[in-house]
């Protein structure tokens, strides 16, 4: 197996499990830690990433860096921020040991990826690349797209059902909170699988890639308001948004009245509308508060 990129010998099998060792490092539940160690699959996660020269990708949960050793050959800065102090201390010095030339291009930041600040970065990252701990992936996602507005692409692994609920369109089975949140911010797209195998230890779950495009927000209404009737939509599914967004309007009247002003059909249900849908309906909403 070819386990090298321009400047950079990637790791492969044998290397996670010397540094995982060296580091007295188990993976843990509790950060949702599955190491890849297949360099085939990082190399597909960069190549997919589409990124160009001047990018800073920021890596979210790098672990013992097997992604991060890719991405230096790949644009022109990397970001790792690492919630582990213990992965977090070797990871420039396995930069320096498989990509001595490229090492410098590697900045870590000993942080929680739910936590950090657009401040907290040397200059603005441009594009999210990551191996994402599966227990918070979602919240992440969320969080990086709102705090970091310099992020205009990415390319995430995530559990499969997680890619499906992000990429999910309106009518879909699965589409829900995390579909319309996202859509707010980006044009997110299923990416294709990823096998068990190429993980250590073996997850019991399957893996899938998830894309995204940042695009403007569908109105200038205030975000948060558009997400909080969002959480009120599909907090009971089954009910019409009529019902459902009763306690969200004041009275379910009240509901439907800005239902209707925003051209939305009182009797449908929330997974039935796009991010554009709810936006509207907040803006009918606020104009009724002027």
């Amino acid at each position: 197996m070819d386990e090298r990129v321009e400047g950079v010998r990637l790791l492969g099998p044998a290397d996670v499990r010397r540094l995982a060792e060296e580091l007295g490092v188990r993976p843990t539940k509790k950060l949702g830690q599955n190491f890849v160690h297949d360099p085939n699959t990082v190399r597909r996660i960069v190549a997919g990433a589409n990124l160009a020269a001047d990018d800073v990708a920021l890596e979210i949960g790098p672990g013992l860096g097997s992604l991060t050793l890719a991405l230096l050959s790949a644009c022109g800065s990397v970001v790792a921020v690492e919630i582990d102090p213990v992965l977090a201390s070797r990871l420039e010095r396995t930069a320096a040991e498989h990509a001595p030339d490229l090492a410098s291009r590697l900045t870590v930041l000993p942080a929680d990826g739910m936590r950090v600040k657009a401040a907290d970065f040397p200059q603005p990252p441009t594009a999210l690349v990551a191996n994402l701990p599966y227990n918070v992936s979602v919240p992440v996602v969320l969080h990086l797209l709102a705090e970091l507005p310099s992020l205009n692409h990415g390319l995430v692994m995530v559990q499969a059902e997680v890619a499906d609920r992000l990429a999910a369109r309106p009518g879909s089975k699965v589409y829900g909170v995390p579909s319309v949140k996202a859509a707010w911010y980006a044009d997110v797209r299923r990416a294709g699988p990823v096998p068990r195998a190429v993980f250590w230890p073996v997850p019991n779950v399957d893996s899938a890639l998830v894309s995204f495009v940042r695009r403007d927000p569908p109105s200038t209404v205030d975000r948060k308001a558009v997400f909080s009737l969002v959480d009120a939509a599909f907090a009971q599914r089954r009910k019409t948004l009529r019902a459902a967004l009763a306690g969200w309007a004041g009275s379910a009247a009240l509901a439907e009245e800005h239902l209707v002003a925003a051209g939305v059909d009182p009797t449908t249900r929330g997974e039935q509308l796009d991010v554009a849908d709810f936006a509207r309906i907040a803006e009918a909403r606020a104009a009724a508060h002027t």
